[in-house]
């Protein structure tokens, strides 16, 4: 059983410049038959243009591992810190992208 736990552990490298992170306050998400596009942008106030910070792409089962994860993270934050209020969000333009529409 020991060398089936071995087998199973990914050895996963975090480079310094990408531990830092990237702050984003919005996330933009398309996909097509094949895979899910989710751009991270950072919208600053009176500025006019926002930036996309970073693009992730990923297969459609690999989102919905993500969206699993994301909900169970979700959960277990809002039992230790109390619910995550969504009543105050702010009404974004619609962006049409030519792609069924998304939110995050």
């Amino acid at each position: 059983m020991e060398d089936k736990k071995v087998q199973n552990q990914i050895n996963i490298e975090l480079p310094e410049e990408v531990a830092e992170g990237i702050y984003s306050n919005l996330a933009i998400i398309s996909h097509s038959h094949s895979e899910f596009v989710v751009d991270f942008v950072r919208m600053m106030p009176n500025v006019p243009k926002a930036k996309v910070k970073s693009r992730v792409v990923l297969t459609p089962q690999h989102a919905k591992r993500l969206l699993r994860a994301l909900a169970d993270n979700v959960k277990k934050f809002e039992s230790q810190f109390g619910v995550i209020a969504d009543n105050d969000l702010p009404v974004y333009p619609n962006m049409n992208f030519n792609t069924p529409p998304a939110q995050a």
